[in-house]
């Protein structure tokens, strides 16, 4: 018997293999990428937070990986950890999760706790997840076995903060089911937190990355705002930070990106619109936070005729295409919807980002250049989006005739977003 199995070996799923493994559990995963299995099979890691080291220590601690559901069988527990995307029309694609459970039903027993870390809508666990795993086990969530919620609470590049010291908010499908899943994360989180129920829980998870998503398109609208009046918005963002209390510093950028910001708010709008009603704050937030790439053009357009020179032809330097500092994600990246709006004006684009070799926008790569200071230096422009700790900006702002600075990292020599 083991006494855990992960379902999806991604950001979420590996990070939590890695911590159960470390507390002496012995752990399986399974994921459909067979590349990833043989490459954890072969010691190497696929996400940033866990080194080919970590990996090469979970093997040996017996860790193992497959591409099969078979892996799942007698796991006292099994944590569904797959990503949850959106269709190409914005509504929330719950595919992978559907999957993950009529994979894993065959393989259930009674006395089995199954967990949803999945990032999703109110009501996913009891109404998508709980049937499929009735239907096939022929058994009944909350009598035969657990089954619970637990938001992941990854941030991707995290120094301080990872899944053993974070709090570990549970919700269970009955005060049983809670407090077996409460039991489980007890042995790997120092803290657990106790939700209400399945639907309390996965209404967190939106609710803590909703907040973030409308405060930052606050400070992004603000940034338009504050440039056509003239205003370093920084620095009034770094005044106000003085405050001790009811005030908590967001920054203006060029676009959100990863799996959560820009995704969780339209499981939350539409599971609002399902119900017969709008979450028009969430809606709008989205609305400017998805427009800020084509402001950045628009800033660069505004840069480049300020030197007589028009974007059409201009070589535009984009410093750090991944959606956050310090990380190699690509995920939901605002440097791709500025490659294309900047492409369709026929600017020339190229890329420097040190966690990124390659870097291609709907099918077509973009030039990366090697030396990121004679880059900026023979670029007509160059825009700095991602501030990453490798980067000298003082050096880059210096060589560039012209720079945006889209994060507010530099503080004389660029024009400010």
């Amino acid at each position: 018997m083991r006494d855990l199995a992960v379902i999806g070996l991604g950001y979420t799923g590996l990070p939590l293999a890695r911590e159960a493994t470390r507390a002496g559990l012995c752990v399986a995963g399974y994921d459909v990428n067979a590349r990833v299995v043989a490459g954890l099979e072969a010691g190497r890691s696929h996400v940033d937070d866990v080194t080919d080291a970590d990996v090469r220590a979970m093997c040996a601690a017996g860790f193992t990986a497959a591409a099969e559901p078979s892996v799942l069988a007698s796991a006292h527990t099994v944590v569904i950890c797959v990503p949850t995307p959106l269709h190409a029309d914005g509504t929330p694609d719950l595919g992978p999760v559907r999957r993950a459970a009529t994979a894993l039903a065959p393989h259930i027993d009674v006395g089995t706790l199954v967990v949803l870390e999945s990032t999703t809508y109110p009501g996913t666990t009891e109404e998508v997840v709980r049937p499929i795993l009735e239907r096939a086990s022929g058994i009944v969530a909350g009598a035969d076995f657990h089954l619970a919620f637990s938001p992941e609470r990854i941030d991707p590049g995290n120094k301080d903060f990872g899944l053993r010291n974070t709090p570990k908010v549970v919700g269970g499908l009955t005060p049983g089911c809670a407090q077996a899943a409460a039991a489980f994360y007890g042995k790997i989180c120092g803290s657990v937190v106790m939700a209400k129920g399945t639907r309390e829980a996965e209404m967190a998870k939106l609710l803590e990355n909703t907040y973030r998503n409308v405060n930052i398109a606050l400070v992004n609208e603000l940034a338009v705002v504050a440039h056509d009046l003239g205003v370093d918005l920084w620095d009034a963002i770094a005044c106000a930070a003085t405050k001790p209390f009811g005030f908590q510093t967001f920054r203006p950028g060029p676009g959100v990106g990863g799996h959560c910001i820009p995704v969780d708010p339209d499981y939350l709008v539409h599971r609002a619109r399902a119900a017969g009603g709008r979450a028009r704050l969430v809606e709008l937030a989205q609305d400017i936070n998805r427009s800020m790439p084509e402001y950045v053009v628009r800033r660069a357009a505004d840069v480049l005729g300020g030197a007589g020179r028009s974007l059409r032809g201009a070589v535009i330097l984009l410093v750090g295409v991944t959606y956050k500092e310090n990380v190699s994600d690509l995920r939901e990246t605002p440097a791709r919807p500025i490659v294309r709006l900047l492409r369709d004006v026929s600017a020339d684009v190229v890329y420097h980002d040190p966690y990124v070799a390659r870097f291609v926008v709907d099918g077509e790569p973009v030039a990366r250049v090697a030396d990121i200071v004679r880059a900026a230096a023979a670029s007509d422009l160059t825009v700095l989006l991602q501030p990453h700790a490798a980067y000298d900006m003082d050096a880059i702002v210096a060589a560039a005739p012209r720079t945006l600075d889209t994060r507010g990292c530099t503080r004389s020599g660029a024009a400010l977003l």
